[in-house]
């Protein structure tokens, strides 16, 4: 509700990470890191719907979900070469330092 209000993300699979059960969550980090506010609130709300996970699951790239404004080459470099360790760090920290149990949620609000 506020043009001053910051979202981040941070990803505590319950399962082992893997490429292939990791495409949302490398494709948000990606865009979080690549694209400017309103190209990534759009391209989150599509990644963000069930028809989306299911495609990805499927084989679908991830490149076919781009939004138009943007930058799709971009995107696609960062999205390639983001590894798996950005997520296990994630991972350990929301077990280790928030002391949630593996893909437990939470919202932090001001660090708390």
């Amino acid at each position: 509700t506020s043009s001053h209000t910051r979202v981040g993300i941070l990803n505590n699979p319950s399962s082992k990470i893997k490429e292939s059960n990791t495409a949302i969550a490398r494709g948000i980090l990606t865009a979080f890191l690549t694209q400017n506010n309103s190209n990534l609130k759009s391209f989150l709300s599509k990644l963000s719907k069930e028809e989306t996970a299911k495609s990805l699951a499927s084989g679908t790239k991830i490149t076919k979900f781009i939004v138009p404004g943007m930058d799709g080459n971009t995107f696609e470099k960062k999205y390639n070469t983001l590894g798996l360790d950005l997520i296990k760090t994630h991972q350990m920290f929301c077990q280790e330092v928030l002391k949630l149990l593996p893909g437990q949620m939470a919202i932090m609000s001001n660090g708390r």
